[in-house]
């Protein structure tokens, strides 16, 4: 199994089976803490391996510069076996995530559950802003 996923402000999957993503980040400024951010989004590909089929239900969970978790969306997919002919199965996700709170400024790291694997996923840095951007 292979993860790649990113923190934007929107994304969609298409009919044609892409993914559009749209202004990604791994920066977030704040003029102080605790501080909330009304949306965005965690979009990605779990590239499957070939012997993985079936429902398969996940775990994501954010976690605050000390390993506290502050957010956690649970889930599944489902995965189609694939013949050597075919390239090995995916899942697009598109998660948008309402209301996050960030207790204090720093990296905040994204863990992905999925069975007994556990994947790490992008950071996000929560900052506190003086002016900058």
């Amino acid at each position: 199994m292979k993860l790649t996923l990113f923190y934007c402000d929107k994304a969609a999957n298409r009919s044609d089976g892409k993914l559009d993503m749209h202004g990604v980040f791994n920066e977030l400024y704040a003029p102080g803490f605790p501080a909330r951010q009304d949306h965005l989004v965690l979009a990605g590909v779990i590239e499957w391996s070939r012997d993985d089929e079936g429902q398969k239900p996940f775990q994501i969970e954010i976690r605050d510069p000390s390993g506290g978790n502050v957010y956690t969306i649970r889930g599944h997919t489902d995965v189609d076996a694939r013949p050597l002919t075919r390239p090995p199965a995916r899942t697009c996700l598109v998660l948008p995530l309402e209301n996050l709170v960030f207790p204090e400024a720093g990296e905040y790291q994204t863990c992905v559950v999925v069975g007994e694997e556990s994947l790490s996923g992008p950071s996000l840095h929560l900052m506190e802003s003086q002016g900058e951007r």
